[in-house]
């Protein structure tokens, strides 16, 4: 069996990825909270952990792998664009997601087996913070529940940072309420107008960090054999999750493999963020000509943990390595290149099993191997030429009857005009076929 080597970000260093049980194992992935469309830094974890998620089954087999990925769908955000709009959170939240999974399944992201949405299992959120009252964890003040941190000897482990500045970096709430500036919101009071759900605490909503470890025990179990997500989450949210679990689960570990992805920035930014304001979702860039597999192709040039800078260049070099690709690409049946799968076992090393995709000679060998990255959902025809068009197959025939003709004028002119409209015409021994540039 191909041995898988992760980065564990717990441990620091790459280690042999090595399942609780072979037969089924555990991945939960932090998704969206759904307010507004994804940017394409949002895409970059998506299509990551589809890469692992492919690899996972196909070293384990298609059915071994339990693979979560979470719907946030209480949130201050939402509750505020609802009431922007002067409609119900769940008109919001049923928007974005519909815009989510079209966004994602257009860069050829495979849908999670499992979807939890946080609104269906505040019950098991409530649950969870009894437990955490429960063992001394937690404690109700002001009609907040918050989770106390000086509780768990073990917190910050993940993030090793000083807690101070652990503190001051997350720009945690400072609220007369706490016992301690670092403790978080577990439960929080819901004024009249706004969703909530009751319990024992009043009337009120779970804060964030508790939906992820109450939906990992529901439908995973206590301990996992990853948890994913983007850098960004580390702290506080990874951090928290860790901290109320371990406690809520009498020690046991929330996950065995911790993986994160690194930022992406627009050029000449430091990272791309909705609060700065400098993000281009993926619906623009859809909506702009460029096709899903060229952005999913330029979201892998880069490893995932290394910071990725996004240009038109990039999508242009893209584009372009993929049109070269999609010409020497063969038919399924084949079996994956080693050398491809060697990379993407050693930490998901994208960028050199990219760049083993090119040295591949057979055709069908280059698709069975790109379909591990996700590449190569269409034949050539189908890359450039898409749905087709009448009308250029029209005058691309015209121009074949004028070559035939000797009318070598009209020839030109037909290929001018084609190539007018960004249409490449190839000539061969099998007659001319047609592109889009």
């Amino acid at each position: 069996m191909t041995e898988i080597r992760l980065h564990d970000t717990m441990a620091r260093e790459k280690r042999v990825f090595t399942p609780a049980d072979p037969a089924r194992v555990t991945m939960y992935v932090c998704g969206p909270t759904v307010y507004n469309r994804a940017h394409i830094g949002n895409a970059r974890p998506a299509v990551v952990f589809d890469v692992l998620a492919r690899l996972l089954r196909h070293v384990y087999g298609a059915d071994s792998l339990v693979y979560a990925r979470n719907v946030t769908d209480v949130d201050d955000k939402i509750i505020e664009a609802a009431r922007a709009e002067g409609v119900d959170p769940s008109v919001i939240t049923k928007r974005y997601e519909d815009f989510y999974l079209a966004d994602m399944g257009a860069l050829g992201v495979q849908a999670p087996d499992i979807a939890p949405h946080a609104a269906s299992h505040v019950g098991q959120m409530v649950a969870m913070i009894a437990r955490l009252i429960a063992t001394g964890n937690a404690y109700e003040a002001d009609g907040h529940v918050l989770f106390h941190v000086p509780s768990d000897p073990g917190y910050g482990a993940l993030g090793r940072r000083d807690r101070d500045a652990m503190i001051a970096g997350a720009r945690v709430e400072v609220a007369g309420y706490k016992r301690d500036p670092a403790d978080f919101v577990l439960w929080k009071p819901s004024v009249d107008g706004v969703i909530g759900w009751e319990s024992s605490w009043g009337r009120g909503r779970p804060g964030w960090h508790i939906e992820c470890s109450a939906m990992i025990r529901e439908h995973l179990g206590e301990t996992i054999d990853i948890h994913g997500g983007g850098l960004d989450l580390i702290f506080p949210h990874h951090e928290n999750e860790i901290a109320q679990s371990r406690c809520a689960h009498q020690g046991a570990p929330l996950a065995r493999y911790w993986v994160h992805n690194g930022f992406l920035s627009m050029a000449g930014s430091e990272k791309m963020s909705k609060s700065l304001g400098n993000v281009v979702t993926v619906a623009d860039l859809l909506a702009e000509g460029h096709k899903g597999e060229v952005l999913r192709f330029a979201l892998l040039s880069a490893h995932y943990r290394q910071p990725l800078e996004w240009s038109d260049a990039l999508i242009a070099q893209s584009k372009a390595t993929l049109d070269r690709l999609y010409r020497a690409v063969g038919e399924a049946g084949g079996v994956a290149d080693e050398g491809v799968l060697n990379a993407l076992s050693d930490d998901l090393n994208t960028p050199l099993a990219l760049a083993r995709l090119s040295a591949i000679e057979d055709g069908a060998v280059l698709r069975a191997s790109g379909a591990l990255l996700g590449l190569f959902g269409s034949d050539a025809t189908g890359w450039f030429q898409g749905e087709g068009d009448a009308r250029i197959d029209g005058l691309v025939a015209a121009r074949t009857e004028a070559k035939r003709r000797k009318d070598f004028a009209e020839a030109d002119r037909l290929r001018a005009e084609l190539a007018a409209e960004g249409i490449v015409l190839e000539d061969g021994p099998q007659g001319t076929t047609w592109r889009r540039a």
